[in-house]
């Protein structure tokens, strides 16, 4: 069901920020696969979560990631690496069609993408919303997000007015 969604929120240019397993229907969405249990992995470190470890622990700060360069966290956050919290099972195999890597985790495991197009479309594998207030990473990417919904809903507005004023002169 949220596949379709996410499909059409691409194709109409809709601001989208994808978190965890919203990344990894992004990726799919776009023709990429998945490695279903990378624990199972010998390449990969352990991504999941100690859930016999309280909720501040689990979703803590637990690996570092490396920027890619010239892509949007490059340009907004600036620093090669910064940590993130883990806390998944799955990762991408093969990257989908017109996404490109913003991070990696140091093992090589995909952990951000975006879309290659005029709209925000960011996806990535960590929570940023757990304790965004207090990390300047993760308040980055939403004030990015916000900013991009407030530039679409400004584009719409004037275009609803263009249309409207086009209606009136007829």
């Amino acid at each position: 069901m949220n596949l379709p969604l996410l499909k059409t929120v691409i194709e109409s240019e809709v601001p989208c920020l994808a978190i965890c397993r919203g990344f990894q229907e992004l990726n799919v969405v776009c023709g990429g696969t998945l490695h279903q249990k990378l624990h199972e992995l010998a390449n990969f470190i352990e991504h999941r979560e100690d859930k016999s470890a309280d909720i501040s622990t689990q979703y803590g700060l637990s690996h570092t990631v490396a920027i890619e360069p010239g892509g949007i966290l490059e340009k907004h956050w600036g620093e090669k690496r910064v940590e993130v919290n883990s806390v998944h099972t799955q990762g991408i195999a093969r990257l989908g069609e017109g996404l490109r890597i913003e991070a990696k985790a140091l093992d090589g495991l995909i952990e951000a993408v975006s879309f290659q197009s005029e709209a925000f479309t960011l996806g990535v594998q960590w929570h940023p919303e757990w304790k965004v207030t207090e990390n300047p990473f993760y308040s980055t990417i939403f004030k990015l997000f916000g900013d991009a919904c407030r530039h679409r809903s400004s584009m719409r507005e004037r275009e609803y007015e263009q249309a409207k004023e086009v209606a009136e002169r007829q």
